[in-house]
């Protein structure tokens, strides 16, 4: 059932701790699972943080409306071809249809959003894109989204993967997934820069997971997507080292007792995945590590 929680229930109980939601595309359908798991138990934090995907599980869960946090990732790739796949990306509108997909689809009530929860919630959040003709990581808070339209619109802009879907302006800059910014998809950045010594890490990779560098095919895929830039290139070329260095540092962050990471068990579906059984199959199996991972969750959190 669509729906959200009464201004009277907007208190955070989770001061001291961030909640940070890794990206990945589809992957967030799995991730999504620890998102509403939370919601269930009440846990609400006063500071959420999200890179690409991650960036709107931040801003649903600070919605506190847990039909949205599931269907966002399961159910909006069913509603073909306006979401996307392969009729969206043959009409010119990318596999995946970002004017669909994080506006679209509230304007026509097809994936509603709480905004006068979302606004009312005390909690702030902290999301990112990356501005191809300057290479600046741009950051924004909730005092930059006014309404639903501004929101929607630097959701998209943490989450344009090139060539998958097409960018957005915000401020004269053509602005793509934050992934390519600093800390190339690894969130936790930002929170400590909000000032948070401790953070729940949500991951959309199981543990070990590093990436590869990019091979010649690749290479020549990003400067064909970069169309000119060369520091969209650059990012493009560098993230892999960038975000496992990002990952040594939530390993550290990890043995001084400063970050608990919830790391998926397997993930069954790929960020491109957009079949709706499988999605919900992700969901279903995020749910269940969830509800596992519970007592380690709420001992770091409350003790």
């Amino acid at each position: 059932m669509k729906g959200c929680a009464t201004v009277r229930e907007l208190v955070c109980n989770v001061n001291d701790v961030a909640l940070v939601f890794e990206g990945g595309g589809y992957r967030a359908s799995y991730t999504a699972g620890m998102a509403n798991l939370l919601l269930d138990k009440g846990v609400h934090f006063s500071f959420a943080c999200g890179i690409s995907a991650g960036a709107s599980h931040a801003v649903d869960y600070l919605s506190r409306d847990q039909w949205r946090v599931k269907a966002a990732f399961t159910m909006l790739p069913g509603r073909t071809p306006e979401s996307g796949g392969m009729r969206s990306l043959l009409a010119g509108n990318g596999f995946f249809n970002a004017d669909y997909d994080y506006w679209g689809c509230i304007e026509d009530g097809y994936m509603p959003f709480s905004w006068a929860t979302f606004s009312a919630n005390p909690a702030d959040l902290r999301i990112q894109s990356f501005a191809a003709e300057t290479g600046e990581t741009v950051v924004w808070g909730k005092a930059d989204m006014t309404d639903t339209h501004t929101m929607a619109d630097r959701v998209r802009a943490s989450s344009t993967l090139p060539g998958f879907m097409h960018p957005i302006q915000i401020d004269g800059l053509t602005m793509y997934d934050g992934g390519l910014g600093r800390g190339a998809g690894i969130p936790v950045r930002l929170a400590e820069d909000a000032g948070f010594e401790r953070v729940l890490f949500v991951a959309t990779r199981p543990q070990g997971y590093r990436k590869k560098a990019p091979t010649a095919s690749e290479k020549a895929v990003y400067r064909a997507l970069s169309h000119g830039m060369e520091l969209l290139y650059e990012a493009m070329l560098t993230r892999n080292e960038r975000y496992n260095e990002e990952l040594a540092h939530v390993d550290e962050l990890e043995r001084q007792g400063r970050a608990l990471v919830i790391r998926p068990d397997v993930m069954p579906v790929k960020s491109t995945t957009i079949k709706t059984s499988e999605l919900l199959r992700s969901y279903d199996m995020g749910y269940a590590q969830a509800q596992r991972d519970w007592p380690r969750v709420e001992h770091y959190l409350f003790g």
